[in-house]
């Protein structure tokens, strides 16, 4: 669930949700029902209600789902996959948390494959992706013809980088229920990701093919045609989406992104206010807020970047959102970091852990956010000249995140690393580092360039600028920054 502006990585992570449980027959409501995890109600209205719901959700169709999975809550208010189902549904953090924690107390009281996947959304909400590794892996070991299950392991792993392994179980769980038609679109992000643009292209046909009535499968082939630089294309299939659900709110940001892409920042940005204006809930307005921060990122102007950011914090600050709050502060901390203002920045960074520990945030979250303060610390350091105390912040980060099994955050620690022996002109160094570092971020292809201009390697660097130039992925922070940086020294 986290990172929701990154759509790979929303549907990814908001797909966990919705797909844990298989219906079991009706006079059975907790057995198993051909090797398939049980759902646990009392209600077979209410259990009617949900599956409605979790086959909207499965495809994307998030705010579609909701009023599927209140209506069961209402008729079954202990139902538990339910709430699970609600909270990464839910456009706030606030909500999502809360009916997590109603499925956590439930947890006993279901039966055990739902247990399991309960207890496995609450590893990864508690930034503990090796404990839902465990857990979705004995998952997978007591519901090995259970397509849902495979897709949840699968997507731990696509989580972990580890897309091979992702790949397997995706297969797997196409060769379970071959008309499961969400294996399908992860297997076409992993292939994609991997650089496999035909078996990518392949796997979203496919999609298609098996559900051509909903937005989603367009919009994931959109996302693959930007990828590849088909801008006009990619457009064409986001129209095709909304014209199949005009309120299919993702596609709007696939449309602006394209267009600033394009170097059409008016464009894009009306783009971004149709969205604004059709929103149907504090999500779809944030989607379209940060759509327009990163136009203004990537056209230069920060000043209008970081209002839009203040918006959105506001906007956050109004549920008592802290979470969404946290990560605007964050954000706008990158953005002043990046452009010169370490001891601004700094601010930032500690308001983001300041709002979390007095937000009601369960104490694994509060500690994860302390723990990743030493990551942004590093980077202040870095920017300020005091290699000594960025190495010792990093030193404390990287053991923090070996001890949990967090590969998100050893990445991040490497990348830390290797931005400090860039600082010391360890060019090797370096590039040992970035190596490890997280490589689905552009920002690290552009300090792999520097590092090999360093070496005097030119051919090399222009390659990596021009990678990190066009990596063509859905708005993020980093690679507006990273597209200002990369474009200067391409030229």
């Amino acid at each position: 669930m986290l990172q929701r502006s990154v759509r790979a990585w929303r549907r990814a992570w908001l797909a966990l949700a919705v797909l844990g449980a298989a219906a079991a027959p009706a006079a059975a409501q907790t057995s198993h029902a051909a090797g398939k995890i049980a759902i646990t109600t009392t209600s077979e209205a209410a259990r009617a209600d949900f599956l409605k719901g979790r086959t909207l959700a499965e495809n994307l169709r998030l705010e579609d789902s909701r009023q599927y999975f209140r209506s069961a809550i209402g008729k079954d208010p202990n139902f538990a996959m339910a709430h699970l189902s609600l909270a990464n549904s839910a456009p706030t953090g606030t909500e999502f948390f809360e009916h997590l924690g109603h499925a956590v107390k439930l947890a006993d009281k279901v039966s055990p494959g739902e247990r399991l996947t309960i207890k496995g959304a609450e590893a990864g909400a508690n930034a503990d992706p090796a404990g839902q590794l465990e857990l979705y892996q004995q998952l997978v070991g007591d519901y090995p013809q259970d397509e849902r299950a495979r897709f949840l392991l699968g997507t731990n792993y696509f989580g972990r980088q580890e897309y091979e392994k992702a790949i397997d179980e995706y297969r797997r769980a196409t060769e379970v229920a071959p008309d499961f038609a969400p294996a399908y679109n992860l297997l076409g992000y992993a292939n994609r990701t991997l650089g496999r643009y035909d078996e990518a292209e392949k796997a979203f046909k496919k999609y298609i093919q098996l559900i051509p009535d909903d937005p989603n499968p367009y919009d994931s082939y959109a996302e693959l045609l930007m990828k590849m630089g088909r801008f006009d294309e990619s457009i064409a299939q986001y129209r095709k989406a909304l014209g199949v659900n005009p309120q299919f709110s993702p596609s709007y940001t696939g449309i602006a992104t394209n267009l600033m892409f394009q170097g059409k920042y008016d464009a894009s940005r009306a783009e971004a206010k149709k969205l604004y204006e059709k929103a149907r809930n504090d999500g779809d307005k944030r989607a379209a807020m940060f759509a327009t921060t990163i136009t203004y990122l990537d056209e230069g102007n920060t000043d209008l970047a970081l209002a839009e950011l203040d918006k959105q914090y506001t906007l956050g600050k109004g549920t008592n959102d802290a979470a969404a709050m946290a990560g605007d502060a964050t954000s706008m901390g990158n953005i002043l970091l990046a452009t010169g203002k370490p001891g601004e920045a700094l601010k930032r960074y500690e308001q983001a852990v300041q709002v979390v520990e007095a937000s009601d945030l369960s104490p694994e979250v509060k500690e994860n956010a302390k723990q990743f303060h030493h990551f942004n610390a590093a980077k202040v350091a870095i920017a300020s000249g005091d290699l000594a105390k960025a190495r010792s912040e990093n030193e404390t980060f990287m053991r923090q995140a070996e001890a949990k099994k967090n590969p998100f955050q050893v990445r991040l620690a490497h990348e830390v690393a290797g931005t400090i022996a860039l600082a010391e002109k360890n060019w090797d160094g370096a590039l040992s580092h970035l190596d490890q570092a997280n490589l689905q971020d552009p920002y690290n292809l552009y300090r792999q360039g520097l590092a090999y201009e360093g070496k005097g390697d030119q051919a090399k660097a222009k390659e990596k600028f021009a990678s990190a130039v066009g990596f063509n992925q859905l708005p993020t922070i980093n690679s507006a920054l990273v597209r200002m940086k990369a474009r200067q020294q391409k030229a």
